[in-house]
Parts: structure tokens; C-alpha cells; sequence
């Protein structure tokens, strides 16, 4: 394998479709990034509002109520197995690169922790402790982190001629 990886040794068609792939992932990626960001201010009281309601804040611009148990397994269970998919067919391509060994590990199984973390925070937070918005967001941020860092080399690796 060169030091470039293998990807850079891929055809035209099948870099063709990971860039297509790539471009279409990042937009629906970052327009779910955007969506955090407009229902929670993308800060921990946000999350919490998000979550269980600001009924109690007066000057709230917007109310929001306590999600029901269904909605809270629902947003759950559909994030944990999309992004594990994703981030699977991300860590595929991404294991293809000629990046450090230690950062390739890092960028393939991190992502699978903050799945974890941001979802199970999330229906631990719901039912009652609080602290894991903080959870929620260092992991939130980390899986971000992650996928544009991953994003990079994957397109780093593809922009390399044979």
C-alpha cells in the first residue's frame, strides 16, 4: 500500500461515487447539525429545553413541552441506527486512507461512542438526570469533530493522482 492509501489508487467511477456519496452525506449531515442548532441553541440549557419543555420560563419565545416516552424512543432508536450505518460507511471509506494508523482508528470507532453518548444521554437526560446535556453536547461536538475530520482525508486521499 502506498502512503497515500489505497483510495488514491481507486478508479474514476468509484471515486466519482464516493464523492457523490460524500457531497450528498455532508449535506444531510450538516443540515441535521443546522436543525440542532435552531431547536437548542446548540448549548446544554437549550438541550434540556429541547427535550423537557421550558413551561416554567416566562419569557420564552417559543414553548416547548416534555417530549412523550414514544417520541423520546422514537428520535433514539432512528438516530442510532442511521448514524451507525453512516458512520460504518464512513469508517469503510476512512480505513481506505493512508492517515496515521492511530488517527484512522480514532475517526472509525470515536464516532460509535458518540452515538452512543449523545442518544443515550439524551434518554437519560429525558428521565431525570440532568448533567448528561453536557454529555450530550462534548459528544455531540466530538461526532461532528469526527465526521468532517474523516470528510478531509477522505477527500484528501481522493484528489491524489495515481
Amino acid at each position: 500500500m502506498q502512503i497515500h492509501g489505497i483510495i488514491s489508487q481507486f478508479p474514476k467511477e468509484v471515486k466519482g461515487l464516493i464523492i457523490a456519496f460524500i457531497i450528498t452525506l455532508s449535506i444531510g449531515f450538516y443540515a441535521g447539525i443546522r436543525f440542532v442548532n435552531d431547536t437548542s441553541n446548540s448549548n446544554p440549557q437549550g438541550i434540556e429545553e429541547r427535550y423537557l419543555g421550558n413551561e416554567s420560563n416566562e419569557n420564552a419565545t417559543t414553548m416547548q413541552f416534555k417530549k412523550s416516552k414514544a417520541e423520546v424512543m422514537t428520535l433514539v432508536h432512528n438516530h442510532i441506527l442511521s448514524l451507525s450505518v453512516i458512520f460504518f460507511l464512513l469508517g469503510g471509506i476512512v480505513a481506505t486512507t493512508g492517515i496515521n494508523k492511530k488517527i484512522k482508528a480514532f475517526l472509525m470507532i470515536e464516532p460509535f461512542v458518540s452515538i452512543l453518548c449523545t442518544f443515550g444521554g439524551i434518554y437519560f437526560m429525558w428521565s431525570g438526570i440532568l448533567w448528561m446535556k453536557y454529555v450530550i453536547m462534548l459528544s455531540g461536538i466530538l461526532m461532528t469533530i469526527a465526521f468532517s475530520a474523516s470528510i478531509f482525508f477522505i477527500f484528501k486521499g481522493l484528489l491524489i493522482k495515481k
